[in-house]
């Protein structure tokens, strides 16, 4: 049974070496660029998320709403991560990082 908590395949193929082993509890919203959305009715949505959306807090708040909303008629949820930024910016972090050692 595969875990959850696991990134997807596709995510994993940007960085494999560091990528490969990273369990997740939640994603910062300024790396989600998009949301696949399946209904009980069989219904499914895509959600794409601006990659210029500024406000990050509004942007939780807004998808908060919409999970709250739909709760009772939505079967599952799919984020779409925007992996090459996520990659960039762990690359940035850990340079500044090793720096400072």
């Amino acid at each position: 049974m595969p875990n959850k908590n696991r990134l997807p395949p596709e995510v994993i193929d940007h960085w494999p070496e560091v990528l490969k082993d990273v369990e997740i509890k939640a994603v910062p919203v300024k790396y989600i660029s998009g949301i696949h959305v399946s209904f009980n009715d069989g219904k499914t949505w895509e959600i794409d998320i601006d990659t210029d959306y500024t406000d990050d807090d509004s942007l939780e708040n807004t998808l908060n709403s919409f999970f709250e909303e739909y709760n009772d008629v939505i079967e599952a949820i799919e984020f779409r991560i925007d992996t090459p930024s996520l990659v960039s910016d762990v690359k940035a972090r850990t340079k500044t990082f090793m720096k400072r050692s």
